[in-house]
């Protein structure tokens, strides 16, 4: 038996990385019986018994310092949420959503707008801006004329990176821009929806030659939000936690509530409404996944 790491999940056959080795497996039957779709997930290290030649059988899965569920990936430890300047249009929600889906695995955002050779002279969007103030790591990026290509390069140097956002931004572009040679499609936008084509069918691990891996998934356009406490939302908007301790009531959750200091932010311009309205828009979201639950 031996340990590799699962780097792609298809047709039934789960490859493992052993070494420069890719070994082709099968699931030990408790995994297949198991009806969740969290058995085993690329990223996971696993034990792998070989049977013949580069064939094997995953036996066990180890313990997950991470995971997201959409994409399904384990032991991430950075997402790249890309976003393009037009074509299409960032939408901010979306933006959202992953970024707290990113905060409540744990798992350390990088904020990427590409397209950039798009902006007709703008150095960066006023969003972007926003974004980096409240504290997130950005970087802005063009596959057409190679803007922060290298930037982005060392951001997953050493890491396990997933690139997220919706189709037709440009992920698997960049990929190729940062690792010439990982071969990955490409897409057109549609001229009729704006909208990207799927071009990534499925979650693949890829090596880095500089160190590191990094995950190009299928992009989507709707994210539902993880399980999660009413009250724990309030963390995954970061700019709310030098206002918390000055709302009037402990557990605030900084909607109806009088003597908040969130809203009282919001109202002076120290908080983007944008993004409190996200979050009322995210709390009601939660409120009826309790309920359901």
């Amino acid at each position: 038996m031996f340990e590799g790491v699962l780097i792609k999940a298809y047709g039934g056959f789960y490859y493992v990385k052993k070494g420069d080795e890719i070994w082709e497996c099968t699931l030990r039957g408790k995994f297949r019986l198991d009806k969740s779709s969290s058995a085993a997930l690329v990223g996971d290290r696993v034990k792998v018994t070989p049977i013949r030649g580069n064939t094997g059988r995953i036996d066990e899965v180890l313990p997950r310092k991470t995971q997201l569920f959409r994409p399904p990936v384990a032991n991430i430890e950075q997402a790249v949420i890309v976003f393009a300047v037009q074509d299409p249009e960032p939408n901010l929600t979306l933006l959202d959503r992953f970024l707290v889906l990113a905060e409540h695995a744990n798992v350390d955002p990088v904020v990427c707008l590409n397209k950039a050779d798009l902006m007709s002279g703008r150095r960066e969007h006023d969003w972007l801006k926003l974004y980096r103030k409240i504290g997130y790591q950005t970087v802005i990026t063009s596959t057409k004329n190679g803007d922060g290509i290298e930037e982005l390069r060392q951001l997953l140097v050493g890491k396990t990176s997933v690139f997220a956002g919706p189709s037709g931004v440009g992920k698997s572009s960049l990929l190729n821009a940062v690792q010439p040679g990982l071969a990955l499609k490409t897409g057109e936008i549609s001229s009729k929806l704006k909208r990207g084509k799927h071009t990534t069918r499925h979650v693949e691990l890829l090596p880095l030659q500089m160190g590191g891996f990094v995950m190009d998934s299928p992009g989507f356009s709707s994210l539902d939000l993880p399980p999660m406490q009413r009250e724990e939302l309030t963390y995954y908007f970061p700019e709310f936690a030098n206002f918390i301790g000055d709302c009037k009531f402990n557990g605030c959750l900084h909607y109806h509530e009088p003597c908040c200091a969130v809203k009282q932010a919001v109202q002076q311009g120290l908080i983007n409404e944008g993004r409190h309205q996200n979050y009322l828009a995210f709390l009601e979201e939660v409120i009826q996944q309790e309920r359901r639950y």
